[in-house]
């Protein structure tokens, strides 16, 4: 199974996952046309995509969709919720009905050789969900903004092989950067945006032997930079209490504008 950033950040994201017949994105959150040149880069013809999943309706996470969904004609997943809302954004434009497929949380779905169990998040969306993708014994983990996570998020993500995860924000960036007050209120509350510690705190709860790559996702233009989140990441790793050392695995930041190395899964 691999998985690539085509781009991720809060200007854009949309992230391959792909197998040797199987070829999904998780979000449009960029351009058409800087998605479809994403995709050559790995090899992949948009026209062979059979999925698209996306997580929930904010303009980040679906601005290429309809241009994507409509021009090859690609499967559009998502909670109830999360179409609905999709279908009342105007800019996405006219997508045919028949090609959206409703999803559930916690409820398989399969496509081809791939697995796909969406998990519940906390964020100020429809219905928003993370993924877990399962090639055979391969198992991977997309999820970003959840302003705060629980027991419930750590036991849906153990096990994995590999992890795309949110680090949005430096707090201290965030509290004395330009944003208003209410909008610094919302990336800082339980529906927000996870914070590059309590990124951390998190994979510090779900780190395993099987873990192959750690990828930081999903940062702020305006209140992170790579070198922060990776640096808090790694700090927050070594103070957890388990038995676990920061160089165990391998962390990498996602590129907002760049498509980023293919992680392969072994």
């Amino acid at each position: 199974m691999r998985l690539c950033s085509i781009a991720s950040g809060s200007s854009g994201n949309c992230i391959y996952v792909g197998s040797d017949t199987t070829h999904l994105l998780v979000d449009v959150g960029i351009s058409g046309k800087r998605t479809k040149e994403g995709l050559e880069k790995l090899g992949v013809k948009p026209e062979e995509l059979d999925g698209i999943f996306i997580t929930h309706e904010h303009n980040d996470h679906i601005n290429g969709l309809g241009v994507m969904a409509r021009k090859y004609g690609i499967p559009v997943y998502g909670t109830r919720g999360t179409l609905q809302a999709i279908k009342e954004t105007s800019s996405v434009g006219q997508i045919d009905e028949s090609l959206f497929q409703e999803i559930e949380a916690d409820t398989k779905i399969t496509v081809k050789d791939m697995v796909l169990n969406p998990m519940r998040i906390s964020h100020d969306a429809a219905e928003p969900v993370a993924y877990r993708i399962c090639h055979g014994k391969q198992k991977l983990g997309i999820i970003t903004d959840l302003g705060c996570y629980n027991d419930y998020t750590v036991e849906c993500l153990k096990g994995m092989n590999a992890l795309l995860m949110e680090a949005n924000h430096d707090v201290n960036m965030l509290q004395v950067g330009p944003y208003p007050y209410y909008l610094k209120k919302r990336i800082l509350g339980d529906r927000g945006h996870l914070s590059n510690e309590l990124c951390g705190r998190l994979l510090s709860r779900i780190l395993n032997d099987n873990l192959q790559t750690i990828i930081l996702g999903h940062l702020s233009k305006e209140n992170n930079l790579p070198e922060l989140a990776y640096e808090a990441v790694r700090v927050e790793i070594a103070m957890a209490d388990n038995e676990y050392k920061i160089n165990d695995f391998p962390i990498r930041v996602a590129s907002r504008s760049e498509v980023s190395e293919m992680v392969v899964i072994a």
